[in-house]
């Protein structure tokens, strides 16, 4: 497999020594863009129902699921292209065809329209690695480690006034609404990059593999309608099994691909690194768990209590939304924490064992007692300082790993697992709700939603719990000495212990 060739070096203001005024406004216009994908995504959650309702549809799952879906296949291809054509120029593309997206599920007639629409606005979801990246290459070295943390897990401000916002929008103007505003805030992001970020001017000279896209963009499809339809359809009708097995060939086609052509859209030989492969494990752990955690927690508090299943209050949206706030408010908390430790020398594998140990206590204790608001309030922050000490860590592990040339295709890497985790995870969640645990309740007293039993919830949650214990393990297995690989331009070999540098 040949290595990269020609690359450029870094910018020289990288080698800065502290903040400016413009490393500032171009963080905070990197924050804005991922404070969009991480409400947004959250928003769309608080939006599930009122969007089945109309569409009288059971699959609200693939509102989420085809967005991560996208940003999971196109990730590895965007990664690759940001290191050869600059990262800057394909983070402004993401936003564009994102906003696309969100027009179309704005003004969407039917169900297959506004997934179309998701999907489109899937394209947003690479930004995420491809913000650290890129900060990575034109941010001073002492102040990666919190630009990152505070990049990925968020600003605060909009994670805490996002709940409300939504709930207003849904409740005043309906669900359209989210999608108008999606739609507005995107435009302003984009100009706001292209005014204040630099270009990285780090370059990989390497081919696309688009085979590789398209094979694994649609094996991966293949199983998750497969897994999203059968209780609808039935696990042993041809429907279920051709998409099944047309997936899982075409899944297995890409790998055969992957380990025979030149420039794979994923390196099969970074996830032999242990490094790399426990890294990516994690995270696919700690964004899978959060996207379940995200998706279920306001179906079931907006559930009428009149039903008597045990659980729900029947809130609106916008009453919803004060369970937001220790979630997005702790998420940001915990990112915020881990940049600080580790700019002191705090190894990140330590601080992700952390993340996954809490957000397992709060996905069991959620599933234990969720009948009670207070003790929600309080495990949803549990749960939130776990996923932004989570998703802060990760991006600090990969930079530690990975030569600056080949970042963003490691990121990519990191970003498939993350984004298909996201995706699967509810699916099946849902997938288990709809085959066991539907309330027997008559149709015109639900309105066409469908409603599930209590054990619906306790099952989602302990998901949640099991995911963080899959994400426990691998944390520990990370070496504890980070050696980051090398290539044939980038020939300094760094060590990186468990107490720092």
């Amino acid at each position: 497999m040949s290595e990269p060739s020609n690359v450029v070096s870094p910018r020289v203001d990288a080698d800065g020594s502290g903040w400016t005024p413009r490393l500032a406004l171009s963080l905070l216009s990197l924050v804005l863009v991922l404070e969009l994908l991480s409400v947004s995504y959250m928003m769309v959650s608080m939006a599930i129902l009122p969007i089945s309702a109309e569409y009288q549809t059971a699959q609200g799952a693939w509102l989420i699921t085809a967005f991560l879906l996208v940003g999971a296949v196109l990730s590895p291809l965007l990664g690759k292209l940001a290191d050869i054509v600059g990262k800057r120029k394909v983070i402004v593309a993401c936003i564009t065809v994102s906003a696309l997206g969100s027009v179309i599920s704005a003004v969407a007639t039917s169900y297959a329209v506004m997934i179309f629409g998701r999907a489109l606005s899937g394209v947003l979801v690479p930004t995420l690695f491809l913000s650290y990246s890129l900060i990575r290459d034109v941010f001073p070295k002492k102040t990666v480690p919190l630009a990152v943390s505070i990049c990925t897990a968020g600003c605060g401000l909009i994670t805490v006034a996002a709940p409300f916002l939504t709930g207003w929008l849904i409740d005043g103007y309906g669900w359209r609404s989210l999608f108008w505003f999606f739609t507005a805030v995107l435009a302003v992001c984009l100009v706001m990059i292209v005014c204040t970020t630099p270009e990285s001017s780090i370059r990989l000279h390497a081919s696309l593999d688009i085979l590789g896209s398209i094979l694994i963009g649609a094996g991966l499809a293949g199983v998750l309608i497969a897994v999203s339809f059968g209780p609808e359809w039935g696990w042993a009708a041809p429907s279920t099994l051709t998409f099944l097995v047309v997936g899982l060939i075409l899944t297995a086609a890409w790998y055969r691909s992957a380990s025979r052509v030149v420039d794979p859209l994923i390196r099969l030989d970074l996830l032999r690194r242990p490094s790399i492969a426990w890294t990516v494990t994690a995270a696919g752990s700690i964004y899978g768990l959060g996207a379940v955690f995200s998706v279920i927690l306001p179906i079931m508090a907006m559930t009428p209590q009149t039903f008597g299943l045990g659980y729900g209050w029947g809130l609106t949206a916008e009453g919803y939304a004060i369970f937001q706030v220790p979630l997005g408010g702790m998420t940001m908390l915990g990112g915020v924490v881990v940049g600080v430790l580790c700019g002191r020398g705090t190894h990140p594998r330590i601080l992700l064992m952390i993340s996954m140990i809490l957000s397992g206590i709060g996905g069991v204790a959620t599933a234990l007692v969720h009948d009670d608001k207070v003790l929600l309030f309080v495990f949803a922050g549990v749960v939130g300082t776990g996923m932004g000490m989570g998703y802060a860590s990760i991006p600090n592990m990969l930079i530690k790993a990975a030569p600056p040339e080949l970042q963003a295709s490691t990121a990519g890497v990191a970003g498939v697992v993350q984004s298909l985790s996201s995706a699967v995870l509810p699916v099946v969640a849902f997938a288990i709700m709809n085959n066991w645990f539907v309330a027997d309740l008559p149709v015109e007293e639900t309105g066409g939603a469908v409603i599930y039993s209590d054990g619906g919830f306790v099952s989602a949650f302990l998901l949640v719990a099991a995911t963080a214990a899959v994400g426990l393990v691998a944390a520990i297995a990370l070496p504890k000495v980070t050696r980051q690989f090398t290539t044939e331009q980038s020939p300094v070999n760094n060590e990186v212990g468990a107490r720092g540098h």
